[in-house]
């Protein structure tokens, strides 16, 4: 039948992609890495050194996805072809449906597996910890910040990753003035970095009794959750701890003790918060993992600034450039100012499906990068 034969092309032509993707990981590095780990896990000592040791389960864990995601798709490009093979045997027209919907599902496992080629950044692999802050706009902009805060744990849920607050204050009327989350997944920091900058949002305030049009602005900061054996050097001298009870939703111990943690970095002027956790040494310990991040991120942008041949103050990137429009008024839409992508489904965005967005600016990157190569 012309329409199977159709698919059949359209598989053979993806053939090439799906094999330089898998070259690209790496694989039978990866099968030796994971019987190796697999080896040292055996060892009676394994588990003295906690911190190494679920470092190691976490290699191990991402290379086995890699390495089954992978294999994967290989047993399914030769199921897809037996099923066209069969359907041209049969003459069953009802297999065109079946064969198109898996061959949808192959190509979108296909385009993941090799956008996960593009994050060979030095903690692309790693956790995310994401702050989001709400500017100039009152209640308007608390709103929008709750609205990017679902949006983002929509997508989470859809990634099959978790999601953990590290510090929330909620708005005076309504939303959220600010809020400090952590992702946990593979890659979770290499997928959601380009989320990083101001996220603009034009549409009909709700709170506003003449229906006027309004713009809001919420900042976006993205950072790795980094190992304790990345070198950030905090000076005690260069902070100030201080402990209070925590304001947000908990139990009764939570509430009635000092369990709080605040932190200020006096060099950089930078202030982390966590008050979620069940015990102030949970707190204490989150609060210091975010101020090295952060620290970290400064330093990155420093360091990105003086290659760049920049001069003068480094400003926070967060408030210093918007990245994408969300307008649901008078029309949808939402569009990326650095890729261009964009989709009228705006809805869709604000319900976790942001990858469209992600995959534009990796490709993006991915393309700067092989032009300053050529160029060199």
């Amino acid at each position: 039948m012309v329409e199977l034969d159709q698919m059949k092309v359209e598989l053979q032509n993806l053939k090439g992609d799906l094999e330089e993707a898998q070259d690209s990981l790496n694989l039978p590095f990866k099968k030796e890495r994971i019987e190796e780990l697999s080896r040292e896990m055996e060892a009676p000592d394994f588990w003295n050194d906690a911190d190494k040791a679920n470092g190691k389960m976490k290699e191990l864990k991402d290379d086995q996805k890699t390495v089954e995601e992978a294999d994967g798709l290989t047993r399914q490009y030769d199921d897809i072809m037996d099923l066209i093979a069969m359907g041209n045997e049969d003459g069953d027209a009802d297999m065109i449906s079946e064969i198109r919907s898996e061959l949808d599902d192959f190509e979108n496992k296909l385009e993941e597996l090799r956008l996960a080629t593009l994050l060979t950044g030095e903690y692309d692999a790693n956790n995310a910890i994401i702050s989001l802050n709400a500017g100039a706009g009152g209640t308007e902009s608390c709103d929008w910040c709750s609205m990017l805060y679902r949006m983002y744990s929509k997508w989470s849920d859809k990634k099959g990753f978790s999601i953990e607050v590290l510090n929330e204050v909620p708005g005076d009327e309504a939303g959220i003035k600010s809020i400090d989350f952590q992702i946990t997944g593979t890659n979770a920091y290499g997928f959601l970095r380009s989320e990083h900058g101001v996220h603009r949002l034009v549409r009909i305030s709700p709170f506003n009794a003449q229906a006027k049009r309004q713009t809001s602005f919420v900042s976006c900061e993205v950072m790795p959750e980094l190992n304790t054996d990345v070198n950030i050097e905090i000076n005690p001298d260069d902070i100030r701890i201080d402990y209070y009870r925590s304001s947000g939703a908990g139990g009764q111990h939570i509430n009635k003790t000092s369990s709080a943690i605040r932190i200020t970095h006096f060099p950089t002027g930078i202030v982390v918060t966590c008050q979620n956790e069940r015990s102030q040494f949970q707190n204490k310990e989150k609060a210091f993992e975010e101020l090295r991040a952060k620290l970290y991120l400064r330093k990155k942008q420093e360091e990105e600034a003086m290659l760049s041949g920049i001069r003068g103050d480094v400003k926070e990137i967060a408030w210093g450039s918007q990245i994408r429009s969300y307008v649901l008024q008078p029309y949808t839409l939402v569009k990326d100012t650095r890729s261009q992508e964009e989709t009228s489904d705006a809805q869709g965005v604000l319900d976790g499906n942001i990858d469209r967005f992600i995959n534009a600016f990796l490709k993006m990157e991915a393309n700067r990068k092989l032009e300053a190569a050529q160029r060199i």
